[in-house]
């Protein structure tokens, strides 16, 4: 079979003798092994500020998805020109080649990248475009987005998604058709913002050797910290309502868009309304000269005045689609973390009246 080894820069098809199996179910769960989320960790810590990507490896086992191994994508740094495609795709066939012969599992089952408050949403048309060709190769394939801002508020924030059957169908139709999302579309497949992608449940796995150590650490005295216990969230809220603003601007500009395109449709009908109307009445008087009439049928009349017929394209909606969905992802971890915080505040509070009494 083919099997796709690619990340977001390349896509590189392999000759494999994998067998794939349970094809039509899809991913329920997906068990990522310690150690690639440490690794996940590391790049994307070390990648700071920029946008860190790698590559996940691992194995389908029924309904759930196993994560067993990853490795990153080489990024530019300083004043090095970008990094070819020709370079990326050598790359990658090297690392896999190498893990090959150390017997690590070398199965492509999806890529990850880091995504931070301070650039946008994780959900973007760039990772619809990635993952609509990771999962047109590889069904099961998922994409991870670790958040390291977010992790520094108390819990490791990395969620896996994938795109939805019913979206995906639905992009490629219109990929294939060369036609852009319309109301029309939409409404007939009765699709809203929330079937863009789906948020698939992790697991951690841990090894034997991993709990012993972690048993051992236990045993260990370590210093307190009380950073998780800062009463002060307001940088992280502020961030979140700052983007919330902006996305609520962008979905302003699209619904400008859309009026535009509308009025300039309703003009255009008007034309043709018009045409219809005049060609009418000059039939109706070359009846009564007798005269054969001419043709007044909508088509007709097209072929005869194709500009007067030329509609204006509808502006695609997969962008309000997608802020949409940004818009909803920043007003979740609004509340949440808006949540946290007055509770933190109340239970300073009531500990402050306890000691004055």
């Amino acid at each position: 079979i083919n099997a796709e080894y690619g990340g977001p820069f390349k896509s590189v098809f392999v000759m494999t003798d994998i067998k794939v199996v349970y094809e039509n179910k899809n991913v329920t769960e997906v068990q990522v092994d310690a150690l690639v989320i440490l690794k996940i960790i590391k790049h994307c810590r070390e990648s700071l500020p920029d946008l860190a990507t790698g590559q996940l490896l691992g194995l389908d086992s029924t309904t759930t998805l196993e994560v067993t191994h990853c490795f990153p994508f080489p990024s530019k740094s300083g004043d090095e020109d970008e990094i070819s495609d020709e370079a990326m795709t050598k790359y990658q066939m090297e690392m896999l080649r190498s893990l090959r012969e150390v017997n690590v599992d070398n199965n492509t089952v999806g890529w990850y990248q880091s995504s931070y408050i301070a650039s946008s949403s994780p959900l973007t048309d760039s990772m619809i475009l990635y993952q609509s060709n990771y999962q047109n190769s590889l069904k099961k394939s998922i994409a991870l987005v670790y958040d390291p801002v977010k992790t520094l508020h108390g819990s490791i924030a990395i969620k896996a998604y994938r795109l939805s059957d019913k979206f995906l169908a639905l992009y490629n139709r219109q990929k294939e058709k060369g036609e852009s999302f319309t109301k029309d579309s939409l409404a007939k497949a009765n699709f809203q913002f929330h079937h863009i992608f789906e948020e698939i449940p992790i697991s951690i796995y841990y090894s034997a050797l991993t709990k012993i150590y972690l048993y051992h650490l236990e045993q260990k005295h370590f210093t307190p910290t009380f950073d998780f216990l800062t009463l002060s969230a307001n940088q992280y809220l502020e961030k979140n309502l700052e983007f919330l603003i902006d996305c609520i601007s962008d979905l302003q500009q699209e619904q400008i868009k859309m009026q535009a395109y509308n009025k300039h449709a309703q003009v255009v009908q008007k034309q043709i309304n018009q045409l219809i109307a005049k060609r009418k009445a000059e039939n109706a008087q070359r009846r009564l000269n007798n005269e054969p009439p001419l043709a007044e049928s909508a088509k007709e009349l097209e072929i005869e005045n194709p500009n007067t017929f030329k509609k204006p394209p509808e502006p695609s909606r997969l962008d309000s689609l997608i802020i949409t969905n940004q818009i909803n992802n920043y007003c979740t971890q609004i509340s949440q973390y808006g949540a946290q915080a007055f509770t933190k505040l109340h239970l300073a509070n009531s500990l402050r009246n306890k000691d004055t009494q």
